[in-house]
């Protein structure tokens, strides 16, 4: 039967009030009394009457044992790696230590913002120390595959990623770090990424064709990692004309530093669809060719015999294979002839060439051999008679 007495009722309601805070709070924490040992526990009761006097005694430990959990980390482990050679471990745990602190301290205040009954602003407390945790992580986690890479990249017994593909492999996974931490932020703060995921498509559709030119170089320069049509250090030639040795490829272009020293910026997009000449890029030597033509009549033999002598004086050209000559055809006015010799610098091709033309020069001039060049013979049938 409903009660009609107001005193009766005011009594039951301030009973309600007095003891809802002491029953939501057993209700709350029971576990954490649990974790404690008997001894502790009564301790622990009279505590968490006093809600603040709890959060603060929490945030204490979880300081002391974030602390405690890193200092474990590096001596304990910190010991095992003075046992290796390498330096990457040393770094790992170095870049470790920041994101198990962070962890077990933000843990602990979380749990004590939950003791606390903050009246407002507990949940969003509670998100944005989580979201601290995970962004910790994700810059460990950039840190650690920078390193890892280096690692299986460099020059150690073990190799598993040739250097050429260190950019391609260091962007992928800094996006996929990144990707699945911005992921997690979402779910912690109670977004649906499935709406993002929607809206970023029709924005990338825009963002697509207002940018296709970068994009298409983005993507050309994946390709040219991953093929390797040349690396850095490389002689290349293009159809467009510019010739250079390749100092730097990056996602967006590639430069070539010329002979004259001047650094020229290629997009990725244009080499991607040009034909390009690798001077470097087949066996240790690189062939030039000397063109020379001697007059009729010459005798091609000596001619042959000088030629082959130049080359094996010069040092700059190899001695395996050796320096060959070789009759190309009749010319309209001589014989022509070409010096083959191999090199081992590109770079070196012009130098070597002048030295080469030199001494041919000065070979045919000492043993009467004639270069023809144009010349014009003029007759005159008879002179004009003067009156």
């Amino acid at each position: 039967m409903p009660n009609d007495n107001p005193a009766d009722s005011a009594v039951s309601n301030t009973e309600t009030t007095a003891t809802a805070p002491e029953f939501l709070l057993s209700e709350q924490l029971p576990d954490l009394a649990e974790l404690l040992p008997a001894a502790l526990q009564p301790g622990w009761q009279l505590i968490a009457q006093h809600s603040l006097l709890a959060a603060l005694l929490i945030i204490f430990i979880a300081y002391l044992f974030a602390v405690a959990c890193r200092s474990l980390l590096v001596n304990l482990l910190g010991r095992l790696t003075s046992f290796t050679q390498s330096a990457i471990d040393d770094a790992i745990l170095h870049d470790l230590r920041r994101p198990v602190f962070v962890s077990v301290f933000f843990f602990g205040v979380s749990l004590a913002v939950m003791v606390a009954k903050l009246p407002v602003g507990t949940s969003v407390l509670i998100n944005l120390l989580v979201s601290l945790i995970v962004a910790s992580w994700m810059g460990a986690a950039v840190r650690i595959s920078s390193l890892l890479l280096d690692a299986f990249s460099g020059d150690h017994r073990f190799k598993f990623v040739e250097t050429r593909t260190v950019p391609l492999f260091d962007l992928t996974s800094k996006l996929l770090i990144i990707m699945i931490g911005s992921y997690m932020l979402l779910m912690i703060w109670g977004i649906n990424p499935i709406g993002w995921l929607a809206s970023a498509g029709i924005a990338g559709l825009a963002i697509g064709f207002a940018a296709k030119d970068t994009l298409a170089n983005l993507f050309s320069g994946f390709f040219i990692v991953a093929d390797a049509p040349y690396k850095i250090g490389d002689y290349i030639n293009l159809d467009s004309g510019e010739r250079g040795k390749v100092c730097a490829i990056g996602l967006r272009s590639t430069r070539l530093l010329t002979r004259d020293d001047v650094e020229i910026t290629i997009p990725n997009g244009v080499i991607a669809n040009a034909k390009i000449i690798n001077e470097s890029g087949g066996t240790e030597t690189l062939r030039i060719r000397i063109v020379v033509g001697v007059a009729y009549g010459s005798d091609v033999d000596q001619v042959v015999n000088l030629l082959i002598q130049v080359g094996r004086d010069n040092p700059d050209l190899s001695n395996d294979p050796e320096p060959k000559v070789r009759m190309r055809g009749f010319g309209a006015s001589s014989l022509d002839f070409n010096l083959m010799g191999w090199i081992t610098r590109p770079e070196d091709r012009g130098r070597i060439s002048h030295d080469l033309y030199m001494a041919i020069y000065k070979t045919f001039a000492e043993n009467h051999i004639e270069i023809p060049y144009a010349k014009q013979d003029l007759y005159i049938k008879e002179w004009p008679t003067q009156e």
